[in-house]
């Protein structure tokens, strides 16, 4: 016999302890003393990993890893390959990729950073020199011309002077510092395995442990986060190995074309094009700058081509590449990306800025469900997800029931 409804009771009241079914979910409810244990170890978990940040950086580079293996150990279990296998053809496919990509760009890559290296000087004068000209095809007058030149000469000075041997010195003591740090990974894969192996075990684990007034709303901030760190970090990687080789491609042209200094840097300037493009709305700005360095050396006709060539790879990454990519995951409007990315400058330094636009994009989306939930009438879990996107309703659903499984 089932109890009977309380005089007055309403669509949001609920029997027992169990909501009526079809009944609009209640607001978030204060926490209970099992809920308040949780929380309070969650926190306190996340001070002590602020506080041995060093050690636990291999394991944030595994986090990212496993949103980038994921897909592809679901999709090889899917087809009725045992899991464990699945996770270790994952890794042999991955391990094939990145030893083929070092055999074909890591010597020329060697080499051009090198020349690079040795030839800056020479490159900023005749960068230097192309200004020259520029300033008496316009027609500057002296008093622009004084400070434009002084401004030149110095930079010019300051590359004059530059010890090289000071730099290279620094950083191969950074890389034997780095090779003594590679006993800290070496856990890592085993670490990753285990965890891509256990993925469904461990949601199980979790929504076991948690209330289940509590579960629904515990679900769907993960699947905001999800949606948004896992488009942004396969988005990145994907942006960036297209940038980069779009941005070869462009150059090995302009050295066909417009002069073959370009194609002398391509490999190196690829690089330096694909890697920035993880630091966000700066990033690409930062690295067109030795490739218009190089072009202006080459003359106006060289600075024209490599300025258009970055400009176009721009327009294709922003109205072409990112809406298909990434879609609205982690959109943000120009002026809040930039007051992220000098927040997380100053809080991260380079981590911080990289890691910032997604930060900001899943604090924006966790407030927009958790307003929708608490407002009056309360919004039930598949509401708030709804108003952020239709895709997070079936999202917060299959993480419910994987983590069930």
């Amino acid at each position: 016999m089932e109890p009977a409804a309380r005089p007055g009771a309403g669509p949001d009241d609920s029997v027992a302890d169990g909501p009526i079914p079809g009944a609009r979910s209640h607001r978030l409810r204060p926490p209970t003393p099992r809920v308040a244990l949780t929380i309070g170890a969650a926190v306190l978990l996340v001070l002590v990993l602020l506080a041995a940040a060093p050690a636990v950086k291999p394991f944030l580079l595994g986090v990212v890893l496993v949103y980038l293996l994921a897909p592809l150990v679901e999709r090889l279990a899917g087809v009725g390959i045992p899991r464990p296998l699945a996770v270790l053809l994952t890794f042999a496919l991955v391990l094939a990729v990145i030893v083929g990509v070092a055999a074909l760009a890591l010597t020329p890559l060697i080499q051009q950073l090198r020349e690079f290296a040795t030839e800056l000087p020479a490159i900023l004068a005749d960068a230097r020199g192309a200004l020259d000209g520029l300033y008496d095809s316009l027609g500057l007058s002296p008093e622009v011309r004084t400070f434009l030149d002084e401004a030149a000469a110095a930079a010019l000075a300051s590359a004059e002077s530059l010890d090289l041997g000071g730099i290279v010195a620094p950083l191969v003591t950074s890389l034997v510092s780095v090779i003594g740090t590679i006993t800290a990974y070496a856990i890592l894969p085993a670490w990753l395995f285990f965890l891509l192996k256990d993925l469904g075990r461990l949601g199980g684990a979790l929504e076991r442990a948690l209330p289940p007034s509590w579960r629904a709303d515990v679900f769907a901030g993960f699947a905001i986060a999800n949606r948004v760190f896992g488009n942004w970090i396969r988005g990145q990687l994907v942006l960036g190995v297209t940038v980069g080789i779009a941005s070869y491609a462009g150059l090995t042209a302009l050295s066909m074309f417009v002069d073959p200094v370009f194609g002398r840097f391509a490999v190196l300037l690829a690089l330096i094009a694909g890697i920035l493009e993880l630091v966000p709305f700066i990033g690409p700005i930062i690295a067109a700058v030795p490739a218009v360095l190089i072009g202006l050396a080459a003359g106006p006709a060289g600075f024209l081509a490599a300025l258009l060539l970055y400009l176009l790879i721009q327009q294709l990454e922003n109205n072409v590449l990112v809406p298909k990519i990434q879609g609205d995951a982690v959109e943000l409007h120009p002026s809040a990306v930039m007051l992220a990315l000098v927040i997380g400058a100053s809080l991260g330094g380079v981590l911080g800025a990289i890691v910032s636009l997604p930060i900001a994009a899943a604090s924006r989306d966790l407030f927009r469900y958790c307003f929708r939930r608490v407002s009056d009438p309360p919004a039930s879990p598949a509401e708030a997800l709804a108003a952020i996107s239709p895709r997070l309703v079936a999202a917060g659903a299959s993480a419910g029931s994987t983590g069930s499984t």
